[in-house]
């Protein structure tokens, strides 16, 4: 009964000691091995299938090893890596010195002294074969592969590379130069020979098919097919010539990788993406349809076919816009999700970008916008009005979101922007012209001596001479001021027309001179110091002094021609 005993603790210290032992080697040739390389064979765990990874050197593939969680395959293939490569940069270990050396529990390869890879059963039963004939593949495949890592990289082999790569040159130079021959004699056989033929089916067309577009598109064919050509020798040279060094060849190998996966990689990208842009044009096609009925909807309002109480037909267009604004909008919050890259940081970086831009960019433009909204629902002026801003009149011409143009009396084309309208006085001569009348005034200064009376009938006069001027409401004079020297009156008139503004003060000016001169009434400047001699007026024998023309006379010659 003890044996059985003693041979359960024998057995189960065996086991135990099994499971212990790889740590305590893999300790013992992490210390031995070079600084900052670690042990090439991890403990096995009850777990799931351990990943696997490729050991390397200069871009081939040796063989590959497995890793656990707490040692993973990628790191385990880096150790390996490193250590063949060292190994193989070093001209003093030679390949004979390799050897494969047998442990209880594992298979190591060595070269002298350095531990290049370690195995154990599980590596083995990975690949399906004994951990010895693992090593020994394992080690096969290194030796070729430091014997061709030191073989590329002697003297001679980089002198015949460069012997290559100069001979490469110059047969990539005389291909260049031939495609450019050829594509230029091309270029010149297609305008001789076929530009008479494509002017001819233009001609037979109707001018449907236009000779310039199909001369362009026929250059642009060819200049496509040499900017291919070029790529093609580009690629053809660079990749052999990369091929051709150890340092380079890794590269040699991806050079196409490097340009095609891109263009797969948007291939891929774009049929993923295709239920988002399937619903990005559904809402663009649904936004076009409600834009197109609010449009008509306004358009009605527009034209009066639809009345709305208390909304004045020329806000339509301008509420149309902003349903737009608020409908195009909300179309973009809806279908932003759905655009493609719209989750990724670099589109939301060039979002936030663009919308600072706009920001700090835009802000007079966004004032002047809300401006010309605030003008168009105050009702300040409408097109053709006749309107006075900061002593600039002219009549409206064209209302913008922006800006206002100005037409002057001078045929002057005047743009105000419209935030400065909105922080200034506006005066609107049209907006009671017809229905109350617009009153022109103009002052004059009579001295003392003359009775206001008689000044007041005269430029009553005046007004009821002036064609032009309302008969209703009448005309009527104001008295402004008693000066020192002389009274201002104020003579104030009705007209139904306030683009005739210019005209009438003409005719209103010229008739006030004739009456005060008909009745012998000097017309005082603002101030005097004294009485002249004579009454400083022109008698009515000389108001058609030269070059002036008489009425009667005017008519006389009127008639003999």
């Amino acid at each position: 009964m003890q044996r059985p005993n003693g041979l359960k603790l024998l057995f189960m210290f065996a086991l135990l000691w099994a499971l212990t032992t790889p740590v305590a080697g893999e300790a013992h040739a992490a210390s031995t091995a070079p600084s900052g390389n670690a042990s090439s064979a991890p403990v096995d765990v009850d777990g799931p299938e351990p990943d696997r990874a490729a050991v390397t050197l200069d871009g081939k593939v040796l063989f590959p090893v497995r890793g656990v969680p707490a040692y993973p395959a990628k790191e385990r293939a880096g150790v390996i890596s490193q250590r063949v490569k060292e190994i193989a940069g070093d001209e003093s270990v030679a390949l004979d010195s390799f050897r494969i050396s047998e442990l209880q529990d594992r298979t190591r390869i060595t070269a002298g002294d350095r531990l290049v890879a370690g195995f154990v059963d599980l590596d083995g039963a990975a690949q399906g074969v004994s951990r010895q004939l693992l090593a020994e593949t394992a080690l096969i495949k290194i030796k070729q592969a430091i014997s061709s890592y030191r073989s590329d990289r002697s003297p001679r082999a980089l002198l015949i590379a460069s012997a290559y790569a100069i001979g490469a040159l110059a047969v990539a130079a005389i291909l260049l130069f031939g495609i450019r021959r050829l594509f230029r004699t091309l270029d010149a056989i297609a305008e001789q020979r076929l530009k008479k033929r494509i002017e001819a089916l233009e001609a037979q067309s109707y001018q449907i098919v236009q000779a310039r577009q199909l001369n362009k598109a026929l250059h642009g064919i060819l200049r496509g097919l040499h900017l291919a050509a070029l790529l093609v020798l580009a690629y053809s040279f660079f990749q052999f010539v990369l091929s051709l060094y150890p340092w380079t060849r890794p590269l040699s190998a991806r050079l196409l990788a490097i340009f095609l996966n891109p263009l797969e990689s948007l291939a891929l990208g774009f049929l993923e993406s295709l239920p988002g842009i399937a619903f990005v044009i559904v809402v663009v096609i649904v936004t076009r349809y409600v834009l197109r009925s609010t449009q008509l909807y306004f358009e009605s309002i527009d034209r009066g076919t639809i009345t709305l109480p208390r909304f004045d037909r020329e806000w339509a267009l301008p509420t149309y816009k902003i349903a737009r604004l608020v409908i195009i909008a909300l179309a973009a919050v809806v279908a932003y999700p759905y655009i493609p890259g719209s989750n990724s940081e670099a589109f939301k970086g060039i979002s936030i970008f663009l919308g600072l831009m706009v920001s700090f960019g835009s802000s007079s433009i966004i004032g002047n916008v809300m401006a010309g909204y605030a003008m168009i629902y105050r009702r300040a002026f409408k097109v053709g009005d006749r309107i006075s801003i900061d002593n600039i009149t002219g009549d409206v011409t064209e209302k913008r979101l922006m800006v206002t143009h100005l037409r002057t009396i001078k045929n002057e084309e005047v743009v105000v922007p419209n935030s400065a309208i909105i922080n200034s006085s506006v005066i609107n001569f049209s907006t009671l012209a017809a229905s109350r009348g617009l009153i022109l005034h103009t002052t004059v200064g009579i001295g003392y001596a003359t009775p206001w009376r008689q000044v007041e009938g005269m430029l009553l006069l005046a007004a009821a001479r002036t064609p032009g001027l309302l008969k209703e409401p009448l005309p009527f004079v104001l008295q402004k001021s008693l000066g020192d020297f002389a009274v201002t009156y104020e003579l104030n008139a009705y007209c139904d027309d306030a683009q005739s503004m210019a005209r009438l003060y003409t005719a209103m000016h010229q008739n006030v001179l004739d009456v005060f001169n008909e009745h012998g009434v000097q017309i005082m400047t603002p101030a005097y110091e004294g009485d002249p001699e004579k009454p400083k007026l022109v008698p009515k024998d000389q108001w058609y002094q030269a070059p002036a023309i008489a009425p009667e006379t005017a008519s006389k010659d009127g008639q003999k021609a």
